[in-house]
């Protein structure tokens, strides 16, 4: 029997672009919240659909650990948890719906769930918790399992008892020491499966870790329902302490740093390098970052670190679309920053935003020639989705058709009227993609004509989006 039953929504096979990469991480954010339940003296269990799920393996969790709470507590570090997938939504549902059905108070925390609060306590949750999830949890927990405290709780929202009006209580302030938190609760995770995985898809096993929350920046459509634009981050010790203690336990031979921007300070970099050294806990590691701050100095420490890969955010080739997304990047800096990574041995990831508004064909062939200039060694490409919460959201909010989230991440459908349609976009995808992973010439002659065919037949009737600043 487990006081709290744990969970999370996100099922690797019900995405067919995430089923093809085969790179799946455990909920770490989950298991970071288990952590602080359990150090404060709670039974906890987990249920980790990743890699196995049905509707009867939950029923059957329930049944196995008669839990008195379950927490649906999403991964706020995955990228998949931001963007609000519909299909990771009915599984939130059903699962409140049959903890309810069971008897069992729910709680949720999530993106989607803290923009569509609401939706969530209709759908059977009981609690949603808004912002950053393991305070919140915790008090909870004690509230409903061990009757402690009397006071509103902060971060909490649910439905008044009777009325059932809408109670969304004060926010709750964040986390800024983020070393107080236990390391996550790794045994609660069937780590072989996910070693597995990776090694028969890859030949080595990657697992995650994340160094700071949230990010500073202003690109005014990402959307950041959790951290807002607060950054709070390690200490650099600590870091690697953590990356010595799951080389000795659970040895893996690559990390995946799952920050929004990992190694903001140039100064930290150094620590952290300095200390993964006298500690001896290098391991191989993809980060995520911006191409302003790749263009520095601080890229030799990382790679004494052990930084072998580093994603950023081009977006674009064109400099006025970069403008309006706020982007706070010039192409110059993109170029750079390509070339300072690949001088000092590491991969280069781009991440590609295609269809923002003001987007014209023409910029559109200047971001292809940027990623033919760069020659990056692998390639994210996407088209520009609008969340709610973000300035982007609200200017083409009276745009949007009904169906405003995307099924899976492979979808990429424009949710809004832009200057073409989704076959557009997706036939240029296919063919960016198809470039960096060193493709025929013969095919890529044929994914460009698409594309070429389509540029002129798919442009839509009524491009009113097509603003060149916001």
């Amino acid at each position: 029997m487990a006081d709290i039953l744990l969970a999370h929504c996100n099922h690797l096979f019900f995405d067919r672009k995430q089923t093809r990469k085969m790179q799946p991480y455990p909920p770490l954010q989950t298991l970071l919240a288990a952590a602080v339940l359990r150090r404060d003296g709670f039974e906890v269990a987990l249920f980790d659909p990743t890699l196995e799920y049905s509707e009867e393996a939950f029923y059957q969790a329930l049944q196995r650990h008669r839990p008195r709470l379950v927490a649906l507590c999403e991964d706020n570090f995955n990228f998949l948890t931001k963007m609000c997938l519909t299909r990771n939504r009915e599984v939130a549902y059903f699962m409140a719906r049959a903890a309810g059905e069971a008897g069992v108070p729910v709680v949720v925390n999530s993106s989607d769930a803290t923009d569509h609060i609401i939706d969530y306590l209709r759908n059977g949750a009981g609690f949603v918790i808004f912002g950053e999830v393991e305070a919140t949890l915790l008090e909870t927990a004690r509230r409903l399992l061990r009757g402690a405290g009397t006071t509103p709780i902060a971060g909490l929202a649910y439905l008044e008892p009777g009325t059932r009006s809408l109670r969304i209580n004060p926010p709750r302030a964040l986390l800024e020491d983020l070393d107080q938190l236990p390391l996550p609760a790794w045994d609660l995770v069937g780590v072989e499966a996910y070693r597995r995985a990776w090694t028969q898809a890859h030949g080595y096993f990657s697992l995650n870790m994340v160094s700071s929350r949230g990010c500073p920046y202003r690109c005014n459509w990402c959307s950041k329902p959790v951290y807002g634009h607060h950054y709070h981050f390690r200490s650099p010790e600590h870091v690697a302490a953590e990356m010595l203690h799951l080389k000795r336990t659970l040895a893996p031979e690559h990390i995946w740093f799952a920050d929004d921007i990992f190694a903001l300070s140039a100064q930290w970099t150094e620590r952290f390098a300095e200390a993964v050294e006298t500690l001896g806990a290098r391991i191989p590691f993809k980060m995520q970052s911006r191409c302003d701050l790749m263009t520095r100095g601080a890229v030799q420490a990382l790679r004494r670190a052990g930084c072998a890969e580093v994603w950023m955010g081009a977006e674009s080739g064109s400099q006025k679309i970069l403008d309006a997304m706020e982007k706070g990047i010039t192409i110059d800096q993109t170029r750079r920053a390509c070339a300072n990574l690949r001088g000092h041995g590491v991969r280069v990831g781009l991440f590609i935003q295609l269809g923002y508004p003001g987007e014209t064909w023409e910029d559109i062939q200047t971001t292809i020639r940027l990623v033919r200039e760069t020659r990056p060694d692998e390639i994210g490409v996407s088209v520009s989705y609008p969340l709610p919460g973000t300035d982007f959201f609200n200017r083409v909010q009276q745009h949007l058709g009904a169906k405003q989230n995307w099924e899976d991440s492979d979808d990429l459908a424009m949710m809004f009227q832009g200057a073409y349609t989704s076959e557009f976009y997706r036939a240029v995808r296919d063919a960016l993609h198809a470039e960096v992973d060193g493709a025929r010439q013969t095919e890529l002659g044929a994914l460009w004509s698409r594309v070429e065919a389509l540029e002129k037949t798919s442009a839509t009737a009524n491009p009113t989006l097509l603003w060149t600043s916001c």
